[in-house]
């Protein structure tokens, strides 16, 4: 009799996963279409809006298979939703320590024997605690993807700047990195921040995101966005404090000085979203802008073929400059082009696919400027730049390639032998 090869398990820690929208859904997804057996450890959704989902909280719900991954969601306190900055940092202060604590706990109680664990780090880095002591616990290899660069991102977030209050976030963060078989990084630029942590150069790697296969350059279809002849800027995703959303409020003053009509079509929410209303309305251009409600990924590109250009700004920060926001790999997979207002990486990339055009982070003044120079491109100049997003996102961002790569390093984590006692199985169901 022939014995199956066993497939080898990967417990992914993640704060966010489905149904909140993040590229490591996708990761899931395919891992197991690679044939890895997939475990999530994640929280009950509540992003980006700080209230739980419909049909997810304490008691529903807290087991859930999708895609073949089998998904664990402790116990957190959500976010909340204020646009207040210090209620803000002290509903994700919340946020962050109860998923890390409900992660402790799960770790003690449980016996879900996982080859390697593997933490998906878009903030909170807290949560990549949880990798690091499971690894210890079992003797596996912690893996962590590095999207958000603490402590420099709690930092430009919170506005604190106190070395008592810093200090302990920075030894969480080194500790974490030394106790890490390896770190990916989703920009070029982290690298050497990593490194002068005094993490040794070889354990960190750049392994840029890719865009799912729903994203792609879409055909118009029906009537998702106005047609009427006003040139149409869309932004797709979340709208917090990050994304400095605020300068399209005065590029649409500076452009009703001067009598040019353009549409900024914001599709998505998130916590800044009621402050910018208001914004907009004491500016007295409301009628530049046009909001629609949180779509499913999936539609998204529907949604940006219509556009003449693509947004991407992000606030004024030395971390943001640094960098690499996932939605260009998303935008440039749509093939149109691309408007920026940022400083750094993401200006650096969409330069060199020559993707589109590029001003500085709260530079309204430099980004009124650049919407008018793409209003006076003919077609053919914009078709360019979004076949050249297109191509850059082929060649740079390849999603094959990628992951292929993940299963160059997973390749050498042995195959635990050890079955898992039916006991612990019963114990991973009656989990709160």
């Amino acid at each position: 009799m022939k014995h199956r090869k066993k497939k080898k398990h990967i417990l992914l820690i993640s704060q966010y996963f489905y149904p909140e929208t993040f590229r490591v859904n996708d990761m899931a997804a395919e891992w197991v279409r690679r044939g890895y057996r997939v475990t999530v450890l994640t929280g009950i959704p509540n992003y980006p809006m700080g209230k739980f989902f419909d049909g997810y909280d304490y008691k529903h719900r807290r087991k859930e298979r999708w895609k073949g991954a089998d998904i664990i969601r402790l116990p957190l306190i959500p976010r909340g939703n204020s646009s207040h900055k210090i209620l803000n940092a002290a509903g994700m202060t919340l946020n962050y320590l109860s998923f890390a604590a409900s992660g402790r706990r799960w770790v003690r109680k449980h016996d879900i024997h996982a080859d390697l664990v593997y933490t998906y780090e878009v903030s909170p880095m807290t949560q990549a605690l949880i990798g690091v002591w499971y690894a210890k616990r079992y003797h596996v290899p912690h893996y962590l993807y590095v999207t958000d660069l603490w402590p420099e991102n709690v930092e430009s977030v919170t506005g604190i700047h106190s070395k008592a209050l810093i200090s302990p976030v920075q030894k969480m963060t080194d500790y974490i990195y030394q106790n890490t078989e390896r770190i990916f990084t989703c920009s070029k630029s982290f690298v050497s921040r990593i490194e002068a942590r005094g993490i040794p150069r070889s354990k960190i790697e750049f392994w840029p995101q890719y865009a799912e296969e729903f994203y792609y350059p879409a055909e118009r279809k029906g009537d998702l966005l106005l047609q009427d002849g006003i040139f149409n800027l869309v932004f797709a995703g979340s709208m917090g404090f990050a994304q400095g959303l605020d300068i399209l409020v005065k590029a649409a003053q500076i452009l009703k000085k001067e009598r040019i009509r353009v549409r900024f079509c914001l599709i998505g929410d998130g916590r800044y979203l009621a402050q910018l209303k208001k914004n907009i309305k004491a500016a007295l251009v409301e009628d530049y802008f046009h909001f629609i409600p949180r779509q499913a990924a999936q539609d998204i590109p529907g949604y940006l073929a219509f556009a003449d250009a693509l947004l991407l700004t992000l606030s004024k920060n030395d971390v943001f400059s640094i960098t690499l926001p996932a939605k260009i790999q998303s935008y440039f997979a749509c093939g149109r082009p691309v408007l920026v207002s940022a400083d750094g990486e993401a200006c650096r990339i969409v330069s060199r696919a020559g993707a589109g055009l590029c001003s500085g982070a709260e530079d309204a003044a430099g980004f009124a400027e650049n919407i008018k120079k793409m209003m006076n491109m003919d077609e053919a100049e914009l078709t360019k730049m979004g076949e050249n997003a297109l191509a850059y996102a082929k060649k740079h961002f390849n999603k094959s390639r990628q992951m292929d790569r993940l299963d160059e390093v997973f390749a050498s984590v042995p195959v635990r032998i050890r079955k898992e006692k039916k006991k612990c199985q019963r114990s991973m169901e009656q989990y709160y």
